[in-house]
């Protein structure tokens, strides 16, 4: 019997062997999963520093973008980093998008989000919170690659959030006893309902205010 066509195959489907498909494959050898969030964790730490460099205040974002941020984080530790999956994945079940709708998804992220929300200079707290969800939202429901989605998001959130003038953003109101309500939020967003989002992301910005104005103490 020879193989589906559609069904998926390559880099992104295969798991580093003795990893008891824990890990997948990467340019690393990693066979442990708490190695490979580490690696994944330092890779992050100083991607984050050179997009600093690379994206400034007035620098508008694309879905060519969205995929080198990928690129100069998980680079150095997937072959597949950068690239848009080519394998359909879901989690706590609910499905996102199919691999042959990603490229145009990317495109009307594009045109959308991305060019309505950056350069993100508005001096409303409200209407950051608001650019901040959409985008966030947007991305996290398409989903465009293999694995690091999630952090991927949040990244482009703290650079879109800098170009506000705001401090680095701190994401624990998502986390922890937030997740749940997060998840929601995220649900929510599917029919365009932002609202729920927007109020985790002002929560996100008063904390990050609180800090940054505590450490200058």
């Amino acid at each position: 019997m020879t193989a589906s066509r559609y069904e998926a195959s390559g880099l992104q489907t295969e798991f580093e062997p003795g990893s008891r498909r824990r890990v997948l494959r990467n340019l690393l050898g990693i066979v442990r999963a708490r190695d490979i969030a580490e690696a994944e964790s330092q890779a992050l730490a100083i991607a984050q520093e050179a997009a600093l460099d690379r994206y400034g205040p007035t620098h508008r974002f694309s879905a060519k973008d969205v995929c080198e941020l990928h690129r100069l984080w998980l680079g150095p530790i997937y072959p597949w980093a950068g690239k848009y999956r080519s394998i359909n994945i879901g989690k706590g079940g609910f499905q996102f998008a199919h691999v042959p709708m990603i490229p145009r998804l990317m495109r009307e992220f594009e045109r959308g989000p991305l060019r309505r929300h950056t350069p993100c200079n508005d001096a409303d707290r409200a209407a950051i919170a608001r650019a901040l969800a959409e985008v966030h939202a947007e991305l996290i429901l398409v989903h465009p690659f293999r694995d690091g989605n999630g952090r991927l998001a949040r990244l482009l959130a703290l650079l879109m959030a800098l170009q506000a003038g705001l401090p680095p953003l701190d994401f624990s109101p998502l986390a922890g006893r937030g997740k749940r309500v997060y998840i929601s939020a995220i649900h929510a967003a599917m029919a365009r309902d932002y609202e729920p989002l927007t109020r985790l992301f002002l929560r996100v910005i008063d904390r990050s205010r609180r800090l940054a104005a505590s450490n200058r103490r």
